[in-house]
């Protein structure tokens, strides 16, 4: 029985993990730099690990499964747009918004 208990308790720990799995990772941008999505704050933060604007926080998103939202920012404007992601599969299709009307959608690839 303390066996049972043992699985379930680890199976139960493990299931967090698996729901932020699809959007955590290494991303390779529309412009070809790689941009890291990791857990932070009760969200995800997006962090450029290569280019010009390497170790920039460019986002903070939350959500669960294949659908975040939040806040994407253009590194090379610095300016900061209300954002979305959407994860199918190796692809993330990050959209940003100005006053949602006028919007930018980019395809990233998981790494």
């Amino acid at each position: 029985m303390r066996h049972i208990l043992a699985a379930a308790l680890l199976i139960g720990f493990a299931m967090p993990a698996f729901a932020g799995e699809p959007i955590e990772g290494n991303w390779k941008t529309a412009s070809g730099e790689t941009a890291a999505i990791a857990p932070c704050s009760g969200g995800f933060c997006i962090t450029l690990k290569t280019g010009a604007h390497a170790g920039k926080q460019i986002g903070k998103l939350a959500g669960s499964g294949t659908d975040y939202s939040g806040s994407i920012t253009d590194p090379k404007e610095d300016k900061t747009y209300s954002g979305s992601g959407s994860v199918s599969g190796n692809t993330l299709k990050m959209k940003g918004c100005v006053l949602s009307v006028f919007c930018k959608s980019q395809n990233w690839t998981r790494l």
